[in-house]
């Protein structure tokens, strides 16, 4: 039986995306990357061959060169067998790879200080949102508008679009006032109180407003401005 005519959750791609990654063999995830098996065995039969010469060990199997693998196996030519020692290659230089530490925003001062670079130049408003996980790590900043020297326009769906998609709990939306007044305006006022019970609705936290001008900046949670 050929793998397309399994059921869907027993094959390797479909199961991958039904049960997640953790849910395959190596076997599986072997069988992903060769593609296809050989007139006699599927790719999976044939992948599970393949761990066995290398003792079921993924180490062992990456010791195994190009050569190794397509004169041990029909089924692996040598674009296959140059998939198999890269995938296995790049899983030996991720475990060597230090993992990115995220920046984490405390205060307002702290979002002061990030957003600044961005914005403190320009000569019209940039409305930019930061997504930050339960740890107020920053898992991304995202620009939401470039508007005139007067305002810029705030799109409710795009701000929490982008929070949903990165699984954001919390964000820091800021603009700049090219004008050099850091006072808010009655559309920032509006804005900010639409945006805090939108994002309250889907269990997210609108941390601060801060909007910057010249080297000074407002914070509406400093004010006391976002209702908790």
């Amino acid at each position: 039986m050929k793998i397309r005519d399994w059921a869907i959750d027993d094959r390797p791609r479909e199961k991958m995306l039904h049960k997640g990654i953790s849910s395959l063999s190596d076997a599986e995830l072997l069988a992903i990357l060769i593609g296809s098996g050989n007139q006699n065995e599927t790719a999976v039969q044939l992948s599970q061959r393949i761990l066995q010469l290398a003792n079921n060990n993924l180490n062992e199997l990456g010791k195994l060169s190009v050569k190794d693998l397509v004169s041990s196996f029909k089924g692996i030519g040598e674009v296959k067998a140059i998939t198999i020692v890269a995938a296995l290659e790049l899983g030996k230089r991720r475990g060597s790879c230090e993992p990115i530490r995220r920046m984490d925003i405390r205060s307002s001062n702290d979002a002061y200080h990030f957003f600044y670079p961005l914005l403190c130049d320009l000569p019209y408003e940039e409305l930019w949102v930061v997504l930050l996980n339960r740890s107020n790590k920053i898992i991304d900043k995202i620009k939401i508008s470039q508007g005139g020297i007067g305002e810029t326009v705030a799109d409710l769906r795009l701000i929490l679009k982008a929070a949903i998609h990165s699984l954001a709990t919390g964000i820091i939306l800021c603009h700049n006032h090219p004008s050099g007044n850091i006072r808010p305006s009655q559309l920032d006022d509006k804005l900010t109180d639409r945006l805090q019970k939108a994002a309250r609705l889907l269990d997210i936290n609108l941390a601060d407003h801060i909007i910057i001008a010249d080297d000074k900046y407002y914070s509406y949670a400093d004010e006391g401005r976002l209702n908790s």
